[in-house]
């Protein structure tokens, strides 16, 4: 039978039910023993230490406080592997459940961990890690390479993906051993082969799955980052867990946390693009419907419409507004005939009554000498000179005495 639950139905706080799991869990994890190995550490400005200790599957959180890490000459690292002793707490802020160490010991020495730090800072000051070597990972991969074991989980999960997400993809296994001490020399090698005999690929998938530093060993190995490095082809990197970092991800083109997301980093914009493709050719058919029932409901309204019965009406109204503007053209040419024939005869009355004729008429003469010079002043002349003196009807001769 199932256990019958003592608080169904029971309305808690929150703060009421973390004190509850935070009682329950300082009462029966006390006082025990976690082996593991640091990761994450860092030092508080008060001087605690928290980490993270971590195996193949998962991570725990730790804390140790000042006044207990002072009780020991052990320096801490990350990839140390560790015996803890203390007891499990909630931390009531956040809510989350951590392991208080009272002591600690070292189970190994680190050695890997300094010869990581090693070959990382070697590699790093030699430019293999440095952004304007990494190569662009093609947008929409045809053909993809995958490095790692046959048999492992990894391959499995990245043809799963790629087989879901997109099945026309081409893929090509490279097998190789991803642990152990032959492992490194088969990674580059194949790295290398793939290069050198099919160099029509777009990309590389190098990686495996988590596990502890031993086992991810090969990826931390100097053959292994220079073999990535020189490759043409662009390489993914997805070694084990995302909490796990090896010398093949900084050196990589590209870091995925595990092989998986690696698969789908290779297929996240073929997906997309289908999507989207999937999406306008959708608002595509919609708009063609849309356009289609508004020109039938236009036809329709046309057909039905009065114009279309009978199309003369549309001609008529156009032949009464010519007709309409004829008469009015007509008419403003003839008014603007007639006044502009007036201001001719107002003109000519004007140009008339201050003509030579009009002052003659009115009993006033010219004189001129013989060569036609008007006589405007005595002086201009001299005894016994003839000149000529015109009136209204004619001209009169005479002689200046």
């Amino acid at each position: 039978m199932e256990p019958e639950a003592p608080f169904r139905g029971q309305v808690f706080t929150v703060t009421a039910i973390t004190l509850a799991v935070k009682q329950m869990m300082s009462g029966v994890f006390r006082d025990i023993f976690v082996e593991g190995e640091v990761s994450n550490l860092r030092e508080s400005a008060n001087g605690h230490l928290y980490f993270d200790l971590k195996d193949r599957e998962a991570l725990l959180s730790a804390v140790m406080f000042k006044w207990d890490a002072r009780k020991y000459s052990l320096e801490l690292q990350d990839g140390v592997q560790v015996r803890v002793w203390g007891s499990l707490d909630v931390y009531a802020k956040s809510g989350k459940y951590q392991i208080v160490v009272k002591t600690v010991e070292a189970l190994a020495k680190g050695n890997l961990y300094l010869e990581f730090e090693r070959l990382k800072k070697k590699l790093e000051a030699e430019g293999l890690f440095a952004p304007e070597h990494k190569k662009e990972i093609p947008s929409y991969p045809q053909r993809i390479g995958v490095i790692t074991s046959p048999t492992g989980a990894a391959v499995r999960d990245i043809l799963s993906v790629l087989k879901r997400r997109s099945p026309h993809l081409e893929v090509f296994i490279a097998p190789v051993l991803v642990q152990g001490d032959e492992a490194a020399p088969q990674i580059a090698q194949a790295i290398e082969n793939l290069n050198k005999f099919t160099p029509t690929l777009d990309v590389l998938l190098v990686g495996r799955g988590g596990g502890s530093i031993e086992d991810l060993w090969a990826f931390n190995e100097e053959a292994v980052a220079r073999a990535i490095f020189a490759s043409k082809i662009p390489v993914i990197s997805c070694v084990g867990h995302e909490v796990d970092f090896t010398i093949a991800d900084f050196v990589a083109d590209l870091r995925a946390p595990t092989p998986s997301a690696a698969a789908e980093l290779v297929v996240q914009n073929s997906q997309n693009t289908a999507q989207h493709i999937a999406g306008l050719q959708k608002r595509m058919l919609q708009a063609v419907s849309l356009f289609y029932e508004r020109f039938k409901n236009r036809l329709e309204r046309a057909l039905g419409s009065h114009t279309l019965k009978f199309p003369e009406t549309l001609t008529q109204e156009k032949e009464q507004t010519l007709d309409d503007l004829s008469t009015r053209l007509g008419k403003a040419w003839a008014d603007k005939l007639t006044q502009f024939s007036h201001r001719l005869d107002v003109a000519h009355q004007k140009l008339t009554a201050l003509g030579p004729q009009a002052v003659l008429k009115r009993g006033y003469s010219i004189t001129r000498k013989q060569d036609g010079t008007v006589i405007s002043r005595v002086g201009q002349t001299s005894p016994g000179e003839t000149i000529y003196v015109q009136v209204q009807d004619g001209m009169i001769h005479t002689e200046v005495k």
